[in-house]
């Protein structure tokens, strides 16, 4: 399964389930996204690309 997250190591099917078990709404992006601003990802050093 793909990896979305490099920096939290989520795949697009914890994604999926995520959506499906909160109505339509991801936590986990919600999370990522808290975390991006605080400057609390790495995805220039985890994602494979730098990004």
């Amino acid at each position: 399964m793909p990896i979305i997250c490099y920096c939290y190591n989520y795949t697009e099917e914890d994604i999926k389930q995520d959506v499906h078990l909160n109505k339509g709404i991801s936590t986990i992006l919600q999370y990522i996204q808290e975390e991006k601003r605080k400057g609390a990802c790495k995805c220039e050093m985890m994602h494979p690309e730098g990004r």
